[in-house]
């Protein structure tokens, strides 16, 4: 079973298009997209918990990953199997 895993972005964002890819390639089939350009109040939302303004904003489970340079810190870095197995 992997991990929930929730994604700040918008229709055309290049990292967000990479980060959905690359989690992909790991396993993860379903990422439920939150596309603040369609819903801006969800923009609000995104700020307000990750304190950060860019897209893509990760969440694998209740974790908050970052943006699509964290995913991959936390993939080279041997943690992100980890964090998909347990959440």
């Amino acid at each position: 079973m992997t991990a929930k895993v929730i994604m700040y972005s918008t229709a055309v964002c290049p990292y967000c298009i990479r980060a959905e890819q690359f989690l992909n390639a790991k396993g993860v089939k379903n990422i439920k997209k939150i596309r603040i350009d369609l819903d801006p109040s969800q923009r609000d939302t995104m700020i307000q918990n990750t304190g950060r303004h860019t897209v893509p904003q990760i969440y694998i489970g209740e974790t908050h990953v970052g943006g699509f340079d964290d995913l991959r810190a936390l993939d080279r870095d041997g943690k992100l199997e980890i964090l998909l197995q347990s959440a």
